[in-house]
């Protein structure tokens, strides 16, 4: 049976690929040190012979007993409202982490997948964002510590990769949304449905007029999927190219959760990125992949879940 090792494992997305590699046949290391992850995302995993889990911080030295065929390094705060409020975790689990999950990787001969993101584009000045894209990213910002974490992340993976040799392959996520996603996650789809439902006005920042591509949870899993087993090394977008602006964003909430608040505006955060779409050119050549779930779609799916969420804590109004 192969095995696969997966940080961040009680996350969002982490979780999902935990399912994703038990419904594959692997057997699952899990590992997560629970500072933003949830232990109810896996919960449903513990009773497994191919599922183990271990608490552990990523930015100390990681030891798994066995072979390892894969590594998929998810573990890092991914949320404004918390690399913010832990910026040096940040910093650390996107550098150290790596670093000692590279290590791992080499010893172990093990084919490792980074994480990144969209926002190693930083506000973009190109529109769409593709992979040759560098950058406009403001190193010593608030939102520095995750961009510039990020940045070196791909920059330590690329160098094992050609220093070493290491098997490594690197996802550029866009904006992603679903089942599991934090109530309190700060990110704009949570923070829009969860004042929905709880009968506060939503927030948007700015005038609105910024923009951002949704990209719904299994889609993502399945290109973060195809891109391990592919035999390409270099970043690759794997995002929703379907672009909305915030304010659009928020009426569509209003209208799919059937509420009656108003929009209330706040000063747009600093460094917010203004435009966010990926061109998903390279992912759809190398890799045959496209987001199938339209957002209408996604959008009830992870409704019927946030409503479940907050009915059992007691805060649907």
């Amino acid at each position: 049976m192969k095995r696969v090792l997966i940080t961040g494992a009680a996350g969002f997305l982490g979780s999902h690929l935990c399912d994703r590699f038990i419904n594959e046949g692997y057997h699952v290391i899990g590992m997560d040190n629970l500072i933003t992850g949830s232990l109810a995302n896996i919960e449903h995993l513990f009773h497994l012979k191919q599922f183990e889990f271990y608490n552990h911080d990523v930015s100390k030295f990681v030891h798994v007993p066995g072979h390892l065929d894969y590594i998929l390094h998810f573990a890092s705060p991914a949320s404004p409202i918390d690399y913010l409020k832990i910026p040096i975790q940040t910093l650390k689990v996107g550098s150290l982490g790596t670093h000692n999950l590279l290590g791992l990787a080499k010893a172990k001969k093990a084919r490792m997948l980074i994480a990144s993101t969209s926002e190693v584009y930083g506000d973009p000045q190109v529109h769409p964002q593709n992979e040759d894209y560098w950058g406009n990213v403001n190193p010593i910002g608030p939102r520095g510590v995750y961009d510039e974490a990020k940045r070196f992340q791909e920059a330590i993976t690329m160098a094992y990769h050609t220093y070493h040799g290491l098997e490594t392959r690197i996802v550029r996520i866009f904006n992603t949304y679903g089942p599991r996603m934090r109530l309190d996650d700060g990110r704009a789809l949570p923070a829009f449905m969860s004042q929905a439902l709880t009968g506060q006005d939503l927030t948007v920042f700015g005038d609105g007029s910024q923009t951002r591509s949704f990209t719904y949870v299994d889609d993502l899993i399945e290109g973060i999927y195809r891109l391990l087993l592919s035999d390409y090394a270099f970043p690759v977008n794997v995002g929703n190219p379907a672009e909305i602006t915030l304010l659009e964003f928020a009426e569509e909430i209003i209208k799919l959760t059937g509420t009656s608040q108003k929009i209330v505006y706040h000063p747009l955060p600093k460094d917010d990125p203004k435009q966010r779409k990926p061109d998903i050119t390279r992912a759809k050549e190398i890799l045959g992949w496209e987001p199938k779930v339209n957002r209408a779609e996604g959008l009830k799916i992870t409704y019927e879940y946030f409503k479940k969420q907050l009915a059992a804590e007691g805060k649907l109004k």
